[in-house]
């Protein structure tokens, strides 16, 4: 064999050994991403760093789009589990809950890809990087997206997350899951017209108590991706700006994981906030600003003209790409398959029987009890022979599915759930009854009379509140302009009262947000607020009504009267706004939902007093059931502060849902760690533990004081 040969054997053999490296699974995974980095050439590189990302053939590496959507379930990809709407599930207060739905989320969108991968198919939404949970504060109930976060408190949406992001993200010591993304970053929550252009100022006591507080919380649980908004804090855009993502988020926060853009945000900064002159100056600045991923094509298109230009450097672009290089090794992507423990799941792990049972125990959950005139509910089934289901969203699709969702093969709609759960020898009968504008026209009003009972469904659907663009309906672009209820079903439930006064009516309301409940109230019996509960929502409802589960939804929101009560919407300081800060009058607290029994109160152990910021408060009570049904109870401990200047009227700080059996008692553990009452100090721009009295009160809602306590705290650190 000649020289030349030998020299091009032993090069093939170097060549195959140093492309396998980035796959080779005993090296630290910063070996592996050095290594790749390396490998790729500059042009490479950028291809990778759009959400469309390009193979690079040379090495094995496939094509990949990034983009998936797992709000409330694998979403837009076929087939899959859907559970309620992400405000639903927070109204469970249920973080366990929360946690089993994400894993099984995670399970299926597993064996979604597995099944794609093995038809060659690389399609959006098919993927494993997940653009959720969505952890933006409901900081006005005008917003039409806040239907897809945890409620308008801190705390309960950092505990909710946190759950949703360990169950989808598993607990394999080595290999992710999927990965989830923790959004939009940050102090986002409309005006949705006005998204791409708006400019939040906020100083930094909200900024810090109120809108970074879950997202700080996600980071520390180990979120693997944050994403940037569209909108501007400050002036600073989110996607460009070192404050956010460079100060707080490197290198206060400690982030290791990577950065993508919302979808279009990097063109707005040039396009519409008009802050730079043109895509090359953003590339460049998203980049050094610690941008990994962008969901358009302007880091595709312009960041070899940065280079170019000596905006940016290809150690800068290195710096960047190793953020989502780290991300796939994680998922396995470089891996052979039989390495990783998530290779089996098959389609048997895809919208199964166990995960629809789990989807109606969530919506059982979340569904709230506002009223229950004469304790009408739970009917009895012998009691109501005949029975009319009546109502635009009763047989409704849109109004079980809310927005970001997935297709159900199991969905039961209202009126499929209470026909299921009677005999066969009981009449129900359906009208569509109202449309949502005709407040004259209305069908089903005279078969009500000649039924025992009345279930209307009526509210609103994700195409009269949501995302820009998504709610086409929507008066305003996706936002709410009141709190009303479409017109014609208060009309509806108006007539059906006036034609069938001696028979009962149950009003079944469907919404993303706080409406209106006042206008519908004198017309029904009993009104039962189901959110978008997802595709078990019609067996969760007839499980509720007729008293297979006691109702134990509690509102992630405060219900005000009016918009009139609440500050102007483009207007992002907390004053004023959501129980934390508003004093007046409202028609349901957060927290608040009724229950088919009763549960009182007492001490076992009282907290004790903080001596620094490092002590816990640790005490239990014991709950007992007073009334003659087994229920779960929601113990909400609210703290109030010393009396300093900006201090919260009251907080969440301790959460725990428990099943008590009738005339049983249960003990509640619980603990609040003192620096959780820390607040920012303007002064030093730190956080501070204030010296002076703390009040915690126990109760079912945010205004229930059952049992109180006084603590004192010295203010140290």
């Amino acid at each position: 064999m000649n020289k030349n040969i030998l020299l091009s054997l032993s090069l093939c053999v170097g060549i195959a050994t140093q492309a396998q490296n980035f796959r080779n699974t005993q090296q630290p995974i910063d070996a592996r991403v050095n290594d790749l980095l390396h490998q790729l050439t500059l042009p490479e590189k950028i291809s990778l760093l759009g959400y469309r990302s390009q193979e690079v053939q040379r090495l094995g590496i496939p094509a990949y789009n990034w983009w998936n959507e797992a709000l409330h379930g694998v979403a837009r990809a076929g087939v899959a589990t859907v559970f309620p709407q992400a405000i639903g599930m927070a109204a469970t207060f249920n973080d366990d809950l929360l946690y089993q739905a994400a894993t099984v989320i995670s399970t299926e969108a597993r064996a979604k890809y597995n099944l794609s991968l093995a038809q060659n198919r690389r399609l959006q939404y098919m993927g494993l990087t997940f653009w959720s949970p969505n952890i933006n504060i409901f900081r006005d109930p005008r917003w039409g997206r806040g239907q897809e976060t945890y409620g308008e408190d801190p705390f309960l949406t950092a505990h909710m997350g946190t759950a949703f992001v360990k169950g989808l993200q598993g607990n394999d010591s080595k290999y992710l899951k999927t990965s989830a993304c923790a959004k939009h970053f940050a102090v986002h929550s409309g005006p949705e017209a006005g998204r791409h252009t708006f400019n939040a100022v906020v100083d930094e006591k909200d900024l810090r108590e109120t809108y970074l507080y879950a997202f700080k919380a996600l980071v520390d649980a180990g979120v693997e991706s944050v994403m940037c908004g569209y909108n501007r804090v400050n002036d600073q855009p989110c996607c460009t700006g070192n404050i956010l993502l460079q100060q707080i988020l490197r290198n206060e926060w400690n982030f290791k994981g990577h950065v993508v853009t919302d979808c279009g945000a990097l063109d707005d900064i040039f396009v519409r906030h008009k802050v730079m002159p043109s895509g090359v100056e953003v590339a460049a600045a998203a980049i050094k600003a610690g941008v990994s991923l962008d969901c358009s094509s302007v880091l595709q298109n312009d960041v070899m003209k940065a280079i170019d230009q000596k905006l940016l450097t290809e150690k800068e672009v290195d710096s960047a790409l190793s953020h989502i290089l780290r991300t796939q090794i994680k998922l396995g992507f470089f891996d052979n398959a039989s390495a990783n423990p998530f290779n089996n799941y098959g389609a048997d792990s895809v919208a199964n029987a166990w995960h629809a049972s789990l989807a109606r125990t969530m919506a059982q959950q979340s569904m709230v009890l506002l009223k229950n005139e004469k304790q009408i509910l739970p009917l009895d089934k012998k009691k109501y022979p005949a029975i009319m289901v009546v109502g635009s969203n009763a047989a409704s699709m849109d109004a079980l599915l809310g927005n970001y969702h997935g297709v159900s093969n199991r969905a039961v709609s209202f009126l499929e759930g209470i026909t299921n759960a009677v005999d066969a020898g009981t009449r129900v009968e359906y009208d569509l009854g109202s449309d949502y504008t005709d407040t004259v026209h209305f069908g089903g009003v005279w078969a009500a009379g000649n039924a025992d009972i009345t279930v209307a469904v009526i509210g609103l659907t994700p195409v009269y509140e949501g995302e820009e663009g998504d709610a086409f309906l929507a008066a305003k672009g996706g936002d709410k302009p009141d709190m009303s209820l479409p017109a014609a079903h208060i009309a509806f439930l108006k007539e059906l009262r006036k034609k069938n006064n001696n028979k009962p009516i149950i009003a079944v309301v469907t919404a993303g947000s706080a409406v209106d409940i006042s206008a519908i109230e004198p017309y029904a019996d009993a009104i039962i607020l189901a959110w978008y509960p997802g595709e078990q929502g019609g067996n969760a409802l007839a499980d509720i009504l007729f008293g297979k589960v006691s109702p134990s939804g509690r509102l992630p929101v405060t219900f005000y009267q009016s918009f009139a009560d609440v500050p102007a919407y483009d207007s992002y300081a907390m004053k004023g706004r959501t129980y934390r800060y508003f004093n007046g009058k409202v028609q349901y607290p957060f927290g608040y939902g009724l229950s088919y029994t009763s549960f009182s109160y007492e001490w076992q152990k009282m907290p004790g007093n903080i001596k620094t910021a490092k002590d816990s408060l640790t005490f239990s009570l014991k709950v007992k059931n007073t009334g003659s049904s087994d229920g779960d109870e929601v113990v909400q401990v609210y703290v109030e502060y010393p009396a300093v200047d900006r201090m919260p009227l009251k907080e969440l700080k301790a959460f725990k849902r428990v099943h008590v059996k009738a005339g049983a008692e249960e003990v509640v553990q619980l603990s609040i760690p003192a620096a959780e009452l820390q607040k920012w100090d303007l002064a030093t721009r730190s956080w501070k533990l204030y010296p002076g009295n703390y009040t915690l009160f126990a109760g079912g809602n945010s205004a229930d004081r059952k049992i109180v306590a006084t603590v004192k705290s010295g203010g140290k650190k």
